[in-house]
């Protein structure tokens, strides 16, 4: 039986809650690292909020709120406001496959396999 998405081990509030922290995450710091299976499931979100940022409307942006948190970057500007300016703007010509996910080792103490995330150049 295919639910089409992982449990990650959590009741869906905190499914949603650890996804939208790991997207905020991604689109502050463009490169995160965690284990292989969230890093998947994180792939999936974040590739549609590159899609809502590429096509930059006032319905686009507030889908994109729903998910990502209200987080400030280093620059003072919001994780809202640097997908719409930086990240999406630099995928216009590519249709898809925005994030890659690169395995690393496994983790130290119990072994979870590891994986980085980050925007493809």
């Amino acid at each position: 039986m295919s639910l089409g998405y992982r449990k990650l081990g959590r009741d869906s509030a905190k499914r949603k809650a650890l996804l939208r922290d790991l997207v905020t995450d991604l689109i502050i710091n463009e490169r995160i690292e965690t284990t292989l299976f969230k890093a998947k499931e994180l792939q999936r979100l974040a590739d549609k909020m590159v899609t809502l940022g590429k096509a930059d409307t006032l319905a686009s942006r507030r889908q994109a709120a729903e998910l990502i948190r209200f987080e400030k970057t280093e620059e003072g500007q919001y994780a809202i406001q640097k997908l719409f300016s930086e990240i999406a703007p630099k995928f216009k010509e590519r249709n898809g496959g925005y994030t890659r996910v690169l395995k690393t080792g496994p983790r130290r103490g119990d072994a979870a396999p590891m994986a980085i995330i980050e925007f493809v150049e």
